[in-house]
């Protein structure tokens, strides 16, 4: 199980909340905008939206606490009840990855199955010298200096990531996200879930076989687990998603094929 994180896992997107507190929320949004819809190239706008924000070391802690504070619905639990039957959950995702990886380890995960885009920082920014001001030896007034470049930063990025995680293992995999570089991921899975309880991305909507309506990832769980038991502890959120799943309102199928298939299974048909 992979989980995108900003709209997905949080109903932010932190590049642009870091703009918004640097005052340059309408051109970095725009430019995200064009990306998570398909519209630019990942790459030709990841480092120009760093440069525009000029984000502190600070600024990119913030982000943890705000991606609690704007958990989705029901991703806690999801994630608790996925692990809890034995399945691996990662996150990857084209976040910054000290705020992506405290929130995920609050998520429940373990911080080796959490994947980010790695920072440089200005180290001579600020009163580095006054070394007694930093907490845990930190200066939260380094400056960003650039990402590090890596498969996260570039269009198609996520399924080179997910290519290394499964490996050899014969296991299914299934990708949830909102944007345009999971849609391009989906060739890395074996089913792709578009969600849209945050941002409804129209290309996204059209191109997922099938696609979260709602604001809640309850119907992971049943789409994931595909049978009529519910896990141990977690029956009403199973309950909650399966209902999800059985109304074409609020989880579309783009095969009805496919949507059969699920529901039979959900049935124990």
């Amino acid at each position: 199980m992979i989980f995108d994180c900003d709209s997905t896992l949080s109903t932010v997107e932190g590049i642009d909340e870091l703009a918004r507190w640097a005052g340059k929320e309408v051109e970095v949004a725009a430019l995200t905008d064009r990306a998570m819809n398909g519209e630019l190239p990942l790459e030709q706008v990841y480092g120009r939206r760093l440069d525009l924000i000029n984000a502190t070391r600070e600024n990119v802690e913030r982000l943890a606490q705000l991606y609690r504070d704007t958990v989705v619905t029901d991703a806690r639990e999801v994630i608790a009840a996925l692990q809890a039957e034995g399945r691996q959950v990662y996150i990857v995702s084209g976040g910054l990855a000290k705020g992506v990886r405290d929130f995920g380890v609050w998520l429940g995960m373990p911080e080796d199955r959490i994947f980010a885009v790695e920072l440089e920082y200005n180290q001579l920014a600020g009163n580095w010298w006054e070394t007694w001001r930093h907490p845990a030896g930190r200066n939260l007034n380094e400056q960003v200096l650039a990402h590090d470049g890596g498969p996260l930063t570039i269009g198609r990025g996520k399924a080179e990531i997910i290519r290394r995680l499964r490996g050899a293992a014969r296991e299914r995999a299934m990708l949830i996200g909102d944007g345009g570089s999971d849609l391009e991921a989906s060739e890395a899975v074996d089913l792709f879930v578009g969600f849209g309880g945050v941002v409804a991305r129209p290309k996204v909507a059209a191109a997922a076989p099938v696609f979260v309506r709602e604001p809640s990832l309850a119907a992971i769980l049943p789409l994931a687990l595909a049978r009529p038991e519910a896990p141990r502890g977690f029956e009403a959120l199973y309950d909650r998603g399966a209902s999800a799943v059985a109304d074409e309102t609020r989880v579309a199928f783009r095969r009805a094929d496919l949507r059969g298939a699920v529901l039979r299974r959900l049935r124990g048909a």
